[in-house]
Formats: C-alpha cells, sequence, structure tokens
C-alpha cells in the first residue's frame, strides 16, 4: 500500500501536466466541434450538427488528406525500419570503433532545430538546389526532376527527421536480446542468417512494433515539415488543421479534425501497448 501510495506521488505532476497540455484542450474541442460555422458571415452558430465529422468522412477531399496521411505514415515507418534495423544492428553488434561514431551520426540531427532541417531539405531538393543541379551537370537529366511540394519531398525530410527515434527504440531493444542464446543456435549449427530470423528478429520485435508505432503517430501529427516540403497544396491533417483555424477561421470544422486526429493517435498508441504486452507474453 506504501509502494503503491508513492507510485502515484511520483507520477502526480507528470498527470498533471498530461491532464493541462492534453486532455483539457482536447475535452475543449468536443462542443467547438459539433458548433456550425457561417461561411459568408465568418462566425460559429450556436446551432449544433454533426456535419463536421462527417465530412471526413463523406467529403473526397477530406477522403484524400486522411488517405494521403496515413500514407505517408505507412511510407515514413517503413522506410524509417528498413535503414533504421541494420544500422542500429551495427551500433550493437558492429566493431566497437565504430560505435561512437554511429551513435553521434544518429543523435547529431536531433540537436539541430527542426526547421532548420527542414530549410536544408529545401536547399538540396529545389528546382534549383544541389541534388538537381548535380544531376544536371553530370548529364543524367535534361530537366530538374520535381523532389519538392510532393509526397516524394516529405518522405525525404520526415525520414531523416523521425529516422533517429526509429534507432535509438531498436537499439534498447537489441540490447535486451540474450546472447548465450544465439551462441547456443551457433554451436548446434544454425547459419547467422537463421538465428537472425528465428532468434534475433522475433525478439526485437517489441521493439519495432514500439519504434513505428511512434514514428507512426509522430509523422501524421507533423505540421512544420509537411508545410515546408510540402507546400500549401499538398496537404495532410496537420495542415489542413492549421489551415481551417488560421487561414478559413472554420474552428468547428478544425476542432472536429483536430479530435478526430487525436482520437486516432490515442486509439493507435493503445492497440499497439496490447500488442507489445502480448508479444511479452508470448515470448
Amino acid at each position: 500500500m506504501v509502494n503503491l501510495r508513492s507510485g502515484l506521488l511520483l507520477l502526480a505532476p507528470l498527470a498533471l501536466v498530461l491532464v493541462a497540455s492534453f486532455a483539457i484542450p482536447l475535452i475543449m474541442l468536443v462542443p467547438t466541434s459539433f458548433r456550425e460555422y457561417s461561411p459568408g458571415h465568418g462566425i460559429i452558430t450556436d446551432g449544433w450538427t454533426i456535419r463536421n465529422y462527417l465530412n471526413i468522412l463523406t467529403d473526397d477531399y477530406y477522403r484524400e488528406v486522411v488517405v494521403r496521411t496515413a500514407w505517408l505514415g505507412i511510407s515514413v515507418t517503413g522506410l524509417c525500419l528498413l535503414l533504421g534495423y541494420p544500422v542500429a544492428y551495427l551500433i550493437v553488434r558492429g566493431n566497437p570503433r565504430w560505435r561512437l561514431p554511429l551513435v553521434m551520426l544518429v543523435i547529431f540531427p536531433l540537436m539541430l532545430n527542426l526547421v532548420v532541417r527542414s530549410f536544408g531539405w529545401i536547399v538540396l531538393l529545389s528546382n534549383r538546389g544541389l541534388i538537381n543541379n548535380l544531376l544536371i551537370d553530370i548529364g543524367l537529366i535534361e530537366r530538374p526532376l520535381k523532389l519538392i511540394f510532393n509526397l516524394t519531398g516529405m518522405l525525404i525530410g520526415l525520414t531523416h527527421i523521425y529516422l533517429p527515434f526509429m534507432v535509438l527504440m531498436l537499439v534498447a531493444s537489441l540490447q535486451n536480446v540474450p546472447r548465450d542464446v544465439e551462441a547456443a543456435a551457433a554451436t548446434l549449427g544454425s547459419s547467422r542468417f537463421h538465428i537472425f530470423r528465428a532468434i534475433t528478429l522475433p525478439l526485437t520485435a517489441p521493439g519495432i512494433i514500439s519504434g513505428s508505432i511512434l514514428v507512426f503517430v509522430l509523422t501524421i501529427s507533423a505540421l512544420v515539415t509537411p508545410r515546408m516540403l510540402g507546400g500549401p497544396v499538398y496537404q495532410v491533417m496537420a495542415t489542413l488543421i492549421y489551415d481551417e483555424y488560421m487561414q478559413l477561421l472554420d474552428w468547428p470544422s478544425g476542432a472536429a479534425l483536430s479530435f478526430s486526429l487525436a482520437f486516432a493517435t490515442v486509439l493507435i498508441i493503445w492497440l499497439s501497448s496490447r500488442m507489445t504486452k502480448r508479444w511479452a507474453g508470448l515470448a
């Protein structure tokens, strides 16, 4: 009982911060999301409606943005996993001399401001950026490739930004894999590939799930990088919510989109937690 009380006291400050910064603003969005907005007058009426939520499911433009956001999250998560797992494996199992440089290479981008990193990709990917100029100079292309203000630019930028989170999650998971189990399998004649497929990969599944969910949630809720690399036309949910609030002044629609995105994020986190616990129980 004493330990439980001490644990609750330790969690109380964090709980207060979460309630004040997340729960209360989210609850305040609910009544606004059911209000009606009068575009011609620019005011929020006193009427109640569920049209703001129905538009997310029925309006072609909203559905396109939702699907694009989900596909962007899945694509960035997949790329981060494919690129991050080998890096994490080299950090944990590779040559110790390269461990510190690899760790610094992973952590260093986190020390730079998000806007600075996004501007850096604009310099690289724009029509007259370094990449297009290099490809034109060496004769591989005749006209600039469109690498920005589309899905390609956002994929590259968001993968670069969230790759360190995936690597750090996988490093922690790989460090928990018992070396003696792999050594026993090698002694019994298993190849390195079979050891990786049958032992290492399954035992790191919780880290893969946690890292994938973290990257996916961060990607679908990202605002700055999609706005800078996707432009004002190539919208995702976060940029659409920003425009609904700040440009169109349609707070009810923005609140409905915000609440829907927050609900989807919490649901994904809850499902991932259940999956991780179930996998840990099976292991």
